[in-house]
């Protein structure tokens, strides 16, 4: 049964990381793998189907509620998307320097993927870069520090990425914990970055704008974006507040949030034709929501789920202990192999590796690993979903990425272990 499970398991994710040459989407077969696993396990295990059946369905209330936490906050950031919410920080962007432009773009993803999710921000921040800069070399840099930016600015907050989130509904880290021992950390992943860019944007030529402020004013002026980007926003601070004070999952506060967000939506569009109001409505914007990434995980998860039910993973974090030299080399080779994987899937592998009873929660242990994991997919540009959006939409190519923007997220991969590594020493 191992044997077979372990073929299912590696073909599944070979086919998933060749989704491009081979041309099958990724989440069909995520699913179909996790699918096939537990059928797997079922049919080696039939006078045992019932206590199977009663696992799955465990394991599955757990995805269920981190599906259910990614739809609704997608779907808020989709609401806030509508009434052009972003456009209260995008469009008081004046600056007529190129190096400023890119100190200001860093640091706006930053702030925002810590606030609202990394992949959001990432197509936010370019589609402001499309509005404010011709196609060019330029253009090209800043979207690669957009993919930095994002990925350092949700690697310390438990709704920033999926790899936190992961972390955070699974137990292993509490929002205060992760928040307070990551953000330095994961400032040195974009400030290192940042100033070596700057070196870059020297010499630079400042570039007209693509729209004329008119007509950027003219679209800040829609009725209820400020409302409902400040309700979005107290809203997805909210989820962990209530978290910590009711204990309940997660889910429970972004639904609190979504809601929320929707009433203030309705208030404003209440006097409005029907037609128009279903322009700003919830199901308009579950419309735009990326449901496939959501059944993506949910494939990923029933196969980690399922290798972790015959203990193969813990076999083999104890193997990789065995032949590493330490825990930390191992969580570092993590890093790096999530610009190869995708970190959400890896984190989860992580989770069935290691137990709570073992490493309880905001042990040092979960925290490197969503450090390097959220950090280390910059390296390449196929390494996380922000990279993997700027590519399509900004049509560049892995080896562009690798030459200009890879040494750059090496560099401040590198310098956030360090600082991570530092704080802990001069802690204890």
């Amino acid at each position: 049964m191992i044997a077979i499970l372990l073929t299912i398991a590696v073909l599944g994710y070979l086919i998933v990381i060749l989704e491009s040459p081979i041309r099958i989407n990724k989440t069909i077969s995520a699913i179909l793998t996790g699918s096939l696993c537990w059928i797997v396990i079922a049919l080696f295990n039939r006078q045992e189907s019932s206590e199977i059946s009663e696992k799955l369905t465990n394991y599955f209330g757990e995805i269920a509620g981190l599906l259910i936490f990614l739809l609704g906050a997608m779907t808020i950031v989709e609401l806030i998307d509508l009434h052009k919410g972003f456009s209260i920080i995008t469009h008081r962007i004046r600056t007529k320097s190129v190096l400023k432009l890119l100190w200001i773009i860093g640091i706006i993803t930053f702030v925002l993927s810590a606030f609202l999710d990394n992949l959001a921000t990432s197509i936010i921040m370019v589609a402001l870069l499309r509005k404010i800069l011709p196609k060019g070399k330029i253009r090209m840099l800043l979207a690669g520090i957009v993919v930095i930016a994002s990925n350092a600015g949700g690697s310390f907050s438990p709704i920033g990425d999926i790899t936190t989130t992961l972390l955070w509904i699974g137990g292993q880290v509490s929002a205060l914990g992760i928040a307070s021992k990551l953000i330095l950390p994961s400032i040195m992943c974009i400030l290192v970055p940042l100033i070596l860019a700057s070196f870059k944007m020297k010499g630079f030529a400042v570039l007209r704008a693509q729209v004329s402020m008119a007509e950027a004013k003219k679209e800040e002026k829609m009725r209820g974006s400020i409302s409902v980007f400040i309700a979005g926003v107290i809203g997805l601070l909210l989820v962990p507040i209530i978290k910590s004070i009711t204990g309940l999952p997660p889910f429970i506060g972004i639904l609190v949030s979504l809601s929320m967000v929707s009433l203030v939506s309705i208030i404003y569009h209440r006097n409005k034709p029907q037609e128009e109001k279903n322009k700003f409505s919830i199901a308009t914007a579950l419309s735009k929501v990326d449901v496939s990434s959501i059944l993506y995980f949910m494939g990923i998860l029933l196969m980690v789920f399922a290798l972790q039910e015959v203990h193969i993973l813990t076999q083999l974090a104890a193997f990789l202990e065995e032949t590493l030299p330490n825990r930390n080399s191992m969580i570092i080779a993590i890093g790096f192999l999530s610009a190869i994987v995708d970190n959400g899937s890896l984190v989860a592998a992580t989770q069935g590796m290691f137990s709570l009873q073992d490493f309880p929660m905001d042990n040092q242990l979960w925290e490197m690993i969503a450090l390097c994991a959220g950090t280390g997919g910059s390296m390449l540009i196929i390494g996380s979903a922000p990279g993997i959006a700027v590519m399509e939409k900004e049509k560049i190519t892995f080896m562009w990425y690798l030459k200009n923007i890879a040494p750059l997220a090496f560099m401040g991969y590198i310098a956030g272990i360090l600082t991570f590594l530092g704080i802990e020493l001069w802690m204890f």
